[in-house]
């Protein structure tokens, strides 16, 4: 590969992460902490690729190397789902690019970029799709778990948490410090959209 094509090939590669990292994830996730993560994994296996397939390594190993690479949790925090699928198409593209570049098919390139940055875009939208969340509560109100009581049930957690709540499922029971583990479902709208489930406490806690 000629100097100048791995340089306009990383550029473009790198153009596309940041597109889809600064307008695409962020906007929808603000959070920045795996911009950094995104985008040096994306920069690095660019470069690992396009050296992999000018070697006698071949690209299978790299393809092994990467398919690890996209497993990985770091020790500290859990990566949340919606994060793991960025970080696996993040990883994916250059690998895509730089394979695309070898076979000089600039336009097929410009094709497949465009096709995956769509397809990001109409998904974090939400067109067509109804996105749900859960919360893991802890809840006082015995009576009202009862199976006769569930409107009321789904009122009062309306009306307590502010969420949409939609369905409830009904954990262990602490019939000592009259208590109960419940589940929440609802849809949650774009502006309190979280990348892992919470956990949050309905009434007083006595732990």
């Amino acid at each position: 590969m000629a100097l100048t094509d791995l340089f306009l090939g990383f550029a473009l590669n790198l153009a596309i992460a940041v597109l889809i990292v600064r307008f695409i994830y962020y906007p929808v996730n603000q959070s920045k902490n795996f911009v950094f993560t995104f985008l040096a994994f994306n920069t690095i296996i660019y470069f690992v690729m396009s050296v992999l397939s000018t070697s006698e390594i071949g690209v299978g190993v790299g393809f092994g190397l990467f398919a690890i690479f996209s497993v990985l949790r770091y020790r500290t925090n859990a990566m949340a789902t919606r994060e793991m699928t960025y970080l696996f198409v993040l990883i994916g593209l250059p690998v895509i690019n730089s394979i695309m570049l070898q076979q000089g098919g600039w336009i097929g390139l410009a094709a497949l970029n465009a096709v995956i940055v769509a397809v990001l875009f109409v998904l974090e939208r939400e067109w067509g799709f109804r996105y749900s969340s859960s919360k893991s509560i802890r809840y006082e109100r015995l009576e009202l778990i009862r199976p006769e009581n569930h409107q009321a049930l789904l009122a009062d957690l309306r009306a307590r948490t502010g969420l949409p709540v939609t369905k409830v499922e009904i954990g262990s029971i602490d019939l000592i410090n009259d208590s109960a583990r419940v589940k929440i479902y609802f849809d949650e709208p774009r502006q309190l959209r979280r990348s892992a489930d919470d956990v949050v406490v309905v009434g007083d806690d006595d732990d």
